[in-house]
């Protein structure tokens, strides 16, 4: 049974599609626009590093949520090839700014922030109670 406002024509409608669009791709321009400062090393040596790792891994974990949100539930395996691919073309962007360099570890570890997304939202669907009364299990 479909669920009320997610019919063809609701979800092609014009502000629906900003709605679910619009997010990843911001937050897709905010990427582009750190990649390309020419340099966001702080000086804090080791912590810096992990730092900034760790927000990678999370920004493209957030990206793949949001392009989970805009391209249906039931399609992770697309946002997350959407997002991997985004973030290969980002280090690649990288390897044209000025003391910025481009590598496959970091897209590694941004990928891997999208696993970890990608079981975070499996794991909050699986703990949803199940429904009860006429749409619930049936006994017997």
């Amino acid at each position: 049974m479909p669920r009320p406002g997610l019919s063809r024509e609701a979800l092609l409608h014009p502000r629906s599609v900003a709605g679910r669009f619009a997010p990843p791709l911001a937050l897709m321009a905010l990427i582009f626009a750190f990649s390309a400062q020419p340099d966001l090393n702080s000086g804090l040596g080791v912590v810096d590093l992990v730092g900034r790792k760790l927000i990678h891994a999370i920004d493209y974990g957030v990206l793949f949520l949001l392009w989970l949100r805009a391209l249906g539930w039931r399609a992770p395996a697309a946002a997350a090839l959407v997002t991997v691919l985004y973030a290969a073309s980002d280090e690649y962007h990288q390897t044209f700014v000025e003391g910025r360099h481009g590598t496959a570890t970091d897209v590694a570890i941004d990928a891997a922030g999208v696993a970890v997304a990608w079981a975070v939202s499996r794991g909050g669907r699986r703990w949803r109670p199940e429904p009860t009364g006429p749409e619930g299990p049936q006994a017997g």
